[in-house]
């Protein structure tokens, strides 16, 4: 199947659980040990993987420490436990040309990714390479949930006829001309219910990846009413799930937590 007939199929659940490891979170005697980055993600995958609708692991807390080969065998088991469950490889990469063409060989043949969140400030070329994988998913930065993102995504363009902002631009974009493969996401944060609403307006037939439940605050039920019911919502909870307890009841806490949030995004 397609990134997005794995979400469709996977439509029951709009939870999204973020491998975040850091190993100075872990419990007991894998406190602050890096080898064990697979060892505990796993743990997470095998406690959540029939609650959620994806797994999203971020890139730079394995590279970090040097622990690539442990996101590659994790990718490798989270196929392999829970097939159809697609995976989101959170590495946000925006270059052109080769450069870009080799961030795709990355994302989709080295760690056998479903889908690679992108930063698409330098534009369409920095897409297209991605969109040569047949089925693969590319989500872009839309409307990210950190403060900062109103320095840009908010700013107005005078060039284009009704002056949108720069992220309802974009989310055109996505929605029409850019969407060649039919399997373009945009990364809305979960913090902005009003812009969430307004990207769904825009393109109303994308997944909305929304990062921002949990930890960082935002709200489910104003999350689910924003974008409605009719194309894939995947809402990313990471920290408040992964960290859910620091003793050797990890997992089943984990699963607890994601399974309380699943329920409050039904």
């Amino acid at each position: 199947m397609t990134f997005v007939d794995q979400l469709h199929a996977r439509s029951a659940s709009r939870l999204c659980v973020g491998l975040d490891p850091e190993p100075s979170r872990f419990p007991g005697a894998w406190a602050g040990d890096a080898s064990k980055i697979y060892d505990f993600c796993a743990a997470i995958v095998d406690a959540t993987h029939d609650l959620v609708c994806a797994f999203k692991p971020q890139i730079a807390y394995f590279a970090a420490h040097r622990a690539e080969d442990q996101l590659e065998r994790l990718i490798a088991h989270i196929q392999a436990v829970a097939p159809g469950v697609p995976v989101i490889l959170d590495a946000k990469r925006g270059d052109i040309g080769s450069t870009a063409e080799q961030y795709a060989r990355e994302a989709f043949e080295r760690y056998r990714a479903d889908a690679v969140t992108l930063s698409p400030f330098m534009g369409f070329d920095s897409v297209e390479p991605y969109l040569a994988y047949e089925g693969k998913g590319a989500i872009l930065l839309c409307r990210t949930s950190n403060k900062g993102g109103d320095d840009w995504q908010m700013q107005r363009l005078a060039d284009v006829p009704g002056q949108p902002r720069l992220f309802e631009h974009l989310a055109h974009l996505a929605e029409t001309q850019w969407n060649r493969n039919g399997q373009l996401g945009l990364v809305v944060g979960a913090t902005y219910p009003g812009e969430i609403a307004r990207v769904r307006e825009l393109a109303p037939t994308l997944p909305l990846l929304v990062p921002g439940v949990g930890a960082q605050g935002g709200d489910a039920a104003a999350v689910v009413q924003a974008a409605g019911r009719h194309a894939p919502l995947v809402v990313n909870s990471s920290r408040a799930i992964l960290y859910a307890s620091a003793a050797d009841d990890f997992a089943a806490r984990a699963r607890a937590v994601a399974d309380a949030t699943r329920a409050a995004l039904a």
